[in-house]
């Protein structure tokens, strides 16, 4: 794809003068009776307005796809109404490209409609958007569009693929759901992929939340603490439940353990930042000083972050958990 690219003025007066002059011509025929006559002078003010919308962009002389990525980067982050990719590419199938965008091209572009149902099953999530966006959920549109990140997920094309693959066969959306996660252990997701999957319907984002509530999968977000991940994606672990009596530590007490113990193991230290691909650490989890099955709340005074190599040794009575860091 063609790199967004500064530019400074462009002389557009006479193309200006010409669409003028065009509408001028149109006024002329408003007072005459053929209906006919009137549309056929509205044609050539079309073409003008398509050519001057298209000449906005340095990269005027690519396609309507590069046109519309080029004003997405431009504005990250920002709602961007269809009606403003409408004019910039210049065709009516803009959506189209939209889409093409995001799953031939890897671009990660959400639509006002996930972001709208994101906040009806999410409100935490819903939340973080709004504060990122500056913006409340109530005033996102279905015909907006946001551009999550400006570098381009070039494994995009391969997992929708995938998902095709996935969305097809005979299973409920929970089960799909987490199928897709653990065929991308360890690559964050987009809402839109989900969104696909589940059959373009709302409740997507529920499914998830039970499997990683009930059912123990560790699936992250920004707001489960991994503060490196894109805004509104999610992101299997590791293949693997948690044992189900660490299924119900709440999210507000997961995410208070992590930040009082620094996101770092407190046997060794290891945080995400010095992942290796050799190195069996993986990521961190939550250990019960006293055991659930014994009585042990699911209170931050009770937990302690361990990675999951320090967590299996403690369970196979290797090593004594260490205590939680200061507050």
């Amino acid at each position: 794809m063609t790199d967004v690219l500064a530019t400074g003025p462009v002389d557009r007066s006479a193309e200006i003068a010409r669409l003028k002059e065009l509408l001028d011509t149109f006024a002329e025929r408003l007072a005459e009776a053929d209906l006919r006559d009137q549309v056929r002078s509205l044609i050539p003010v079309f073409h003008e307005l398509r050519s001057l919308g298209c000449g906005l962009l340095p990269e005027s002389s690519g396609s309507a796809r590069e046109r519309i990525i080029a004003y997405l980067r431009r504005y990250p982050m920002t709602l961007i109404e269809g009606d403003e990719l409408l004019v910039i590419s210049g065709i009516g199938e803009w959506a189209r490209r939209v889409r093409e965008l995001r799953v031939q091209y890897g671009w990660w572009i959400y639509t006002g409609v996930t972001l709208r149902e994101l906040a009806e099953e999410n409100p935490e999530a819903a939340a973080d958007l709004v504060e990122r966006l500056g913006v409340p959920i109530a005033r996102v549109r279905p015909d907006h569009y946001l551009l999550i990140s400006t570098e381009q997920d070039r494994d995009a094309a391969h997992r929708w693929n995938l998902l095709n693959g996935i969305r097809k066969q005979s299973m409920g959306v929970r089960a799909k759901i987490l199928a897709y996660l653990r065929a991308n252990v360890g690559t964050p997701v987009t809402l839109e992929e989900l969104r696909y999957l589940a059959g373009d319907r709302s409740e997507w984002a529920r499914r998830v939340r039970e499997l990683r509530t009930e059912d123990g999968w560790p699936i992250f977000t920004r707001m489960q603490g991994r503060s490196d991940l894109p805004v509104g994606s999610y992101v299997l672990d590791e293949d693997k439940q948690a044992p189900e009596h660490d299924r119900q530590i709440p999210d507000d007490v997961r995410v208070e353990v992590l930040e009082r113990d620094g996101f770092a193991c407190r046997q060794c230290g290891w945080t995400r930042e010095q992942l290796r691909p050799e190195d069996p650490r993986k990521f961190l989890e939550l250990h019960h000083l006293e055991h659930h099955k014994d009585g042990g709340a699911n209170t931050a005074g009770n937990l302690v972050t361990l990675c999951n190599v320090h967590h299996d040794q403690v369970h196979a009575g290797r090593l004594i958990a260490p205590t939680p860091s200061p507050s």
